[in-house]
């Protein structure tokens, strides 16, 4: 299976199943186009009469096009076979080990926001507070539960956790105390509004946290349109200063600015250049998901305008990157060499199987998304897994297990896409979010697009040096 499309001047061909990337010209393009369902002499007629105008273009030039083609398919790096479906019946058999919890430590927070999937922090149902003796017994949890998993991630979730901050700092203590004990190491992250930042916070943060998220949604009149106090003021002016003063002092450690855009802001581009003028480097902007009928929800007829934002957005960033002011763009972030394993790209975030999601009760769910909806309620940190059904759904969710990713281009990037979001828009594990998958597949277009022109600008580069 092959992917074609033009952008920002670059001819750019996907094979989806041995992930080779090439950017070609405009012959090499149309030919590709024909490869598979034409005889070479056929190939070799149309494209002289499209080509008619051009002297370059010969039926000699069009064949050595042609061999060039048939050598990248016998390289395994066009037209590839699809070696990676069997796998997916042996994800089902796995043994699997959890190695990442999100501990919901707060059921409540100290903003409002409108579209909050989480019902303003509370999951919809009580506030809560976790307690150091529940979180403790979730690190142990995780200990018992880990198998043969090194590297253990842990996810301090809301609400806002820095509301249960002293707990917070407990529960990192006694995790890293059983660190050299038990052969393992964690790796915190926080995502917080910002609200309670402070020094005393930002320099533990800074010294325990391998990530941190921290939440804004761009321009004040954006952010502050749904990202209210619960006395319902904007929190922009608030946060911004202190979030300023966190990523002056993370210095190179991992964070993210993250924030979500909505009807209201479709042109979300705006927000994110926004936040890399207010000096924030590592940027993440995601669609909202809520109900259909908010007046800020996302509608199909936004999806041309969401693309021109994706594509403004991949040229604005390689223009600011050759300016010496570039930034990462989470869902830009893509390893065309030594991405993730195989059954990785199948399986996805391993939600209900390596990771789940820890209540301030100590109940289990798949992941955060799910927490509150007792038809997934899967156990406690103290029984375990009780509904090992649950379980095994997740197991069999993959990009091959619905029907609809079959002749999808982007399922090894995706990997099925988020089962929550499937749920919710579908009823099913195993349905699409077909909104979802547009903005996704445009996503990685973008990306992909970007890194060929990385990669041709360093050949360039590469070449200037050498004739120097």
């Amino acid at each position: 299976m092959i992917h074609q499309y033009k952008l920002n001047g670059y001819n750019i061909v996907l094979d989806t199943f041995s992930g080779s990337v090439h950017a070609v010209d405009d012959l090499a393009y149309d030919a590709i186009a024909l490869y598979e369902q034409n005889s070479t002499d056929e190939i070799v007629a149309q494209l002289l009469d499209h080509y008619s105008k051009q002297e370059d273009v010969t039926e000699e030039s069009i064949r050595e096009t042609l061999d060039d083609i048939a050598q990248l398919k016998e390289n395994g790096q066009l037209f590839s076979e699809d070696e990676f479906k069997d796998l997916s019946f042996n994800l089902k058999k796995r043994k699997t080990y959890t190695k990442a919890l999100c501990l919901n430590v707060a059921h409540t927070c100290n903003l409002s926001c409108e579209y909050c999937f989480a019902s303003q922090g509370k999951y919809h149902g009580e506030r809560a507070i976790m307690s150091y003796e529940v979180g403790k017994r979730a690190i142990d949890f995780l200990l018992e539960n880990c198998g043969f998993h090194r590297n253990l991630d842990v996810d301090f979730f809301g609400g806002e956790p820095l509301m249960d901050w002293k707990v917070v700092k407990q529960l990192v203590a006694y995790a890293r105390s059983k660190e050299e004990e038990c052969n393992k190491h964690f790796r915190f992250t926080l995502t917080t509004n910002g609200l309670l930042l402070n020094d005393e916070v930002i320099d533990f943060l800074n010294k325990e946290m391998h990530n941190v998220v921290l939440s804004l949604d761009g321009r004040k009149e954006v952010h502050d349109r749904l990202r209210k106090t619960i006395n319902g003021k904007g929190s922009y002016e608030y946060i911004v200063p202190k979030f300023q003063n966190f990523v002056k002092k993370r210095g190179d450690k991992e964070y993210y600015v993250r924030g979500t855009f909505t009807h209201n802001n479709i042109d979300f581009t705006n927000d994110i250049f926004h936040m890399a003028d207010l000096g924030f480097d590592r940027l993440s902007m995601e669609p909202v998901i809520c109900d259909p009928k908010e007046p800020y929800a996302l509608k199909e007829e936004d999806l041309p305008e969401i693309y021109n934002q994706y594509e403004i957005l991949a040229k604005e960033m390689l223009k600011r990157e050759e300016e010496g002011r570039g930034f990462v763009f989470y869902h830009y972030m893509l390893d065309l060499s030594e991405g993730p394993c195989i059954f990785k790209r199948i399986s996805g975030c391993g939600s209900g199987t390596e990771y789940l999601a820890v209540t301030p009760w100590g109940e289990l769910y798949p992941c955060h998304q799910f927490v509150g909806d007792g038809d997934y309620s899967m156990g406690n940190i103290w029984d375990g897994i009780k509904n090992s059904e649950i379980q095994e759904q997740f197991k069999e969710t993959n990009c091959y297990s619905k029907p609809e990713c079959q002749d999808c281009w982007a399922k090894l990037y995706c990997s099925g896409g988020c089962p929550a979001n499937s749920l919710h828009a579908t009823g099913s594990l195993n349905g699409n979010f077909e909104f979802g998958c547009d903005i996704f597949r445009k996503r990685i277009e973008c990306a992909m697009m970007v890194k060929v022109a990385q990669s041709m600008r360093t050949m360039n580069e590469e070449q200037q040096a050498v004739n120097n």
